[in-house]
């Protein structure tokens, strides 16, 4: 067995005061940047990308992809490292024809992997689930050779909205974990179980024990390496296949969590021949990953 190597992961430290080299990006040539923004705003399409202002937008942009957000840009949770914007969200029945501009962005997009998330929605029965569904089933009528990963909300701890999404198969599953349990509810606000993570990935394979499952965290917001540990074999208890590893930006200093750490690369290259000794099939990790980001190649 690969010997447990303690990182400098500390719990409480002063925190970084400067944006190290490893965290500037180049700006993408070229000009599909441009088309993909005109395709989504031409579509009145909200994208993840814009609403939780991700570092690699305009690198996914120009390469004609995105991630696309349902059931409207207003979120129900108060979520502490997220931009999405929170309050009153709107209306069911104004989004009735979003799943069919989905499915119209997916094929002038010419995407082979489509990915799909959505605000939470407590104020719905189901969560948005049935909703989710719709979206599934127009890209694939419109698109046909595309595969469809779905990131979910943890629907409070509601079997029901697992059960829907998973009968409509979609070929990744995934809930993304975020941080610790010792950091869940000043990460995820108070509305958020680390046991319903673990519900949502377990029940969504047990339902679909063909498809794949995936998680996500955020490192630098306080966790210690033998917490990310504890976690990544959590998730291999529930036979999550897939994992996402990155880099926590602080999207606003005023509003949201401070960073407590930039992680270097090496370390996220340790942690990624960590996560594949414990069995994940396949391991996304590095400063810039994000739940979606180069998901095509993941999934295949």
């Amino acid at each position: 067995m690969t010997p447990v190597i303690e990182l400098p992961i500390v719990e409480r430290p002063e925190g970084p005061r400067r944006l190290p080299s490893w965290l500037r990006q180049p700006i993408p040539r070229g000009n599909g940047d441009h088309v993909t923004r005109r395709i989504l705003d031409e579509l009145r399409l909200v994208t993840v990308c814009d609403e939780a202002r991700c570092p690699n937008r305009m690198e996914c942009y120009a390469h004609k992809t995105a991630t696309f957000m349902i059931l409207g840009d207003t979120c129900t949770r108060s979520c502490s490292f997220c931009s999405v914007a929170r309050g009153e969200p709107v209306a069911l029945a104004r989004l009735d024809d979003e799943p069919d501009r989905i499915a119209e962005a997916a094929e002038r997009l010419g995407l082979e992997h489509v990915v799909i998330t959505s605000v939470t929605r407590d104020d719905l029965a189901d969560g948005g689930a049935a909703h989710f569904v719709r979206c599934i089933e127009a890209v694939r009528a419109r698109t046909r050779q595309a595969t469809v990963e779905v990131l979910t909300p943890d629907f409070i701890g509601r079997p029901e909205g697992i059960d829907t999404i998973a009968a409509a198969e979609p070929d990744v599953f995934n809930h993304n974990t975020e941080t610790v349990p010792r950091l869940y509810r000043r990460v995820r606000g108070p509305q958020s179980r680390y046991a319903w993570t673990l519900d949502v990935l377990r029940r969504a394979k047990q339902l679909s024990p063909g498809g794949r499952t995936k998680s996500g965290l955020m490192l630098g917001m306080g966790e210690t390496t033998q917490e990310v540990l504890d976690v990544l074999a959590d998730l291999r208890r529930v036979d999550c296949d897939f994992l996402t590893l990155g880099q926590y930006l602080q999207p606003d200093p005023k509003r949201y969590l401070p960073v407590t750490r930039y992680v270097p690369p090496h370390e996220f290259g340790w942690w990624k021949r960590r996560a594949l000794a414990l069995g994940f099939r396949k391991v996304a990790s590095g400063p810039f990953v994000r739940s979606s980001y180069h998901a095509r190649d993941m999934a295949r």
